[in-house]
């Protein structure tokens, strides 16, 4: 008889945890402009899009906004599989490349995708609060910039310091070198202007955490840039910064670095009680 008790416990605590499993959905290619943008040039309609993966039958969960790299010239938006069924959405963005279009449009691109996110996470269920901004590479230098330089989010009436966490994999700190060969300026040529992160270095920053590959690994001194980054975001008393350097691992470091954006994520949220 105790076996048989025990063995329908056993059975109503599975049925109940099977019932209360998190359900996903993926809405595909929602336009991030308003239509009257998108209708207005055919390059807009096509090109800036993003996908949604958001658990359906939770509410109030964080929202990760992931941006593709590419060198700002290539690739397409992605929902990295190892951020899926996590209870966090995953929004992957589309932005404009070069040549087709110059700097400073991947930037605005970026935020508006972003400002979307701000103004339309409730629809699904998540909280405008918790919404994280990451991305490799090109990715990782355009969450950068649009969440230290305020100007690209407030064009949208979105303050930056609303993000709840900022998390580049790999990115550029000084000025990309697709922007600087837009100059004629050579990629070994670094330079830090107002479209450099580095530029934009404040106190009152989201919380910002930088990975990057092996610094023997990494493309032209990307762990150094980053490392530089730190350096003077400490300097001016942003207390929130925190490098991480993936031993062993080169540019393309995204899926060991998955977890530490997760982790992130999940420790910015309980410290918001969440």
């Amino acid at each position: 008889m105790k076996r048989i008790l025990l063995i329908l416990v056993f059975i109503t605590v599975c049925l109940k945890s099977f019932s209360q499993q998190i359900e996903y959905q993926l809405e595909q290619n929602i336009h991030y402009y308003a239509d009257s943008i998108n209708q207005s040039d055919v390059y807009i309609n096509e090109r800036c899009v993003l996908d949604i993966y958001y658990p359906k039958n939770i509410k109030n969960f964080a929202t990760i906004v992931w941006i593709h790299g590419g060198g700002l010239t290539s690739w397409q938006k992605e929902i990295p599989e190892d951020l899926k069924n996590k209870g966090v959405a995953i929004i992957g963005i589309n932005y404009r490349l070069y040549p087709k279009v110059k700097a400073p449009v991947y930037i605005e691109d970026a935020a508006a995708a972003v400002a979307w996110v701000f103004n339309n996470i409730h629809k699904y269920g998540g909280n405008n609060q918790l919404i994280f901004v990451s991305g490799h590479s090109a990715g990782g230098y355009l969450a950068s910039m649009i969440g230290l330089d305020k100007k690209w989010l407030a064009i949208h009436h979105i303050d930056a310091n609303a993000i709840a966490g900022l998390i580049p994999f790999s990115g550029h700190t000084i000025t990309h070198f697709t922007v600087r060969e837009e100059r004629g300026i050579s990629g070994t040529q670094p330079i830090i202007d107002d479209l450099a992160p580095l530029y934009h270095v404040r106190a009152d920053a989201p919380p910002l955490l930088l990975i990057t590959g092996d610094r023997e690994l990494e493309l032209l001194g990307r762990y150094e840039e980053n490392a530089y980054l730190m350096r003077m975001m400490k300097v001016v008393g942003h207390t929130k910064t925190v490098l991480y350097e993936l031993d062993g691992y080169g540019h393309n470091m995204t899926q060991p670095g998955f977890p530490l954006l997760l982790n992130e994520v999940t420790r910015i949220t309980k410290e918001k009680n969440y």
